[in-house]
């Protein structure tokens, strides 16, 4: 029997939560019997190490190049980055059309995804913010996601590699990227120790939706006021995003370091006391966090949604209030009793917490949405 097959489009240059996403979502489909082809940005060379075998890899310059490589006969068709409104116009009228919705639409609202059959949101903080924005096409229960820190990488030891992502389409980001391999072969490969005291991290890439540089013009000074305290920070992020993120960091500029984008994840939460949030409200779920937690490192997060979805207070991590409400007072006060003695939760002990994020759970829920969204448009299967 031929199994069913599902177009799968993420388009995507840089690497991201998305494109994880986009992995464990074609395990899943791969788990439950379909076939998977993957339209994917001819620029984006991260593809072949992350999916596994037998999935068909399609690159294409943009969604103009989908359209015509679908088969005729009506097909399943799942996006990971939304069509654009006259794309997804075109496929909706020939095909079953889904999308995944990976950040909150309080700010924004792609014109495609009017269109779109059904649509499916990767947490309940998501899920409101599409039905607020009056999409009734919506499957009712959030997809959340798989803690998945390998990704199929290699294990690895911990390097300092460039923690930039050069935006090849400005000229200062293509000529500051010539540059960076010359000043870089001048420094020292330094590999990762851990500090003595109290080690916080960031797993994450530095973009604008995680709002880093606004959270750490709050808790920078705060941090400065624990010495013995340490951020390291693991990711990669634009030019601008990583200048606005060292100018928040100066008062405690002696206390962080900057380490890069890790191929392995996995290796990098154990040396972590606790794994830090960004700001809250443009946050769609914190793969990160999640991460995290499967791998034993507790979090700190701000107490509001998503991060209310993805962390229990006391078995998984702590919580504290938006800085932006109480200028770090409430920060300072947690970590005030991290350094007093206060217990290190291990996350691996909330196991029915973790369950929400196994892959097994992810699948189950993946049929469902599947079901759901054929059940509604028995014609288009």
């Amino acid at each position: 029997m031929t199994p069913r097959l599902v177009y799968q489009v993420n388009l995507q240059q840089a690497f991201g939560g998305g494109e994880v996403y986009t992995r464990f979502f074609t395990l899943a489909l791969i788990e439950l019997g379909y076939r998977v082809v993957l339209f994917v940005n001819r620029k984006a060379d991260f593809w072949e190490l992350l999916l596994p075998a037998g999935v068909d890899l399609v690159r294409v310059d943009g969604a103009a190049d989908v359209l015509p490589q679908l088969q005729q006969e009506k097909s399943l068709i799942v996006t990971q980055t939304a069509l654009d409104a006259d794309a997804a116009q075109w496929v909706a009228e020939r095909h079953l059309l889904c999308g995944f919705v990976h950040m909150p639409l309080y700010d924004r609202d792609p014109g495609g995804l009017k269109r779109y059959h059904h649509l499916w949101a990767v947490s309940q903080h998501v899920l409101d913010s599409v039905r607020a924005r009056g999409h009734g096409h919506v499957f009712a229960e959030p997809m959340y996601g798989v803690a998945d820190p390998r990704r199929g990488a290699a294990a690895g030891a911990l390097f300092a590699r460039s923690e930039y992502d050069w935006d090849r389409r400005k000229l200062r980001d293509r000529l500051l990227g010539l540059t960076e391999p010359w000043w870089r072969v001048h420094q020292s490969k330094t590999a990762f120790e851990k500090r003595a005291g109290l080690t916080l991290g960031i797993v994450s890439r530095l973009t604008p939706i995680k709002q880093f540089p606004l959270m750490f013009g709050t808790l920078a000074p705060v941090i400065a006021g624990f010495p013995e305290i340490n951020l390291e920070i693991f990711g990669s992020g634009g030019y601008a995003s990583l200048r606005d993120l060292r100018t928040s960091l100066a008062p405690m500029a002696t206390q962080a370091r900057f380490w890069g984008h890790q191929p392995d994840v996995a290796a990098v939460y154990p040396q972590l006391d606790y794994v830090l949030s960004g700001l809250p409200e443009k946050e769609a779920l914190g793969l990160n966090l999640i991460e995290a937690q499967y791998c034993g490192t507790p979090v700190l997060a701000v107490h509001a949604p998503p991060f209310t979805e993805t962390v229990i207070e006391g078995e998984s991590g702590f919580m504290f209030d938006d800085p932006r409400q109480d200028a770090g007072a409430s920060f300072a006060q947690l970590l005030r009793r991290l350094q007093s003695g206060a217990a290190r939760p291990d996350p691996r002990r909330a196991a029915r917490h973790l369950e929400r994020f196994s892959f097994a759970a992810f699948c189950t829920r993946v049929a469902r949405a599947l079901a759901s969204a054929e059940a509604a448009h028995p014609a288009q299967t």
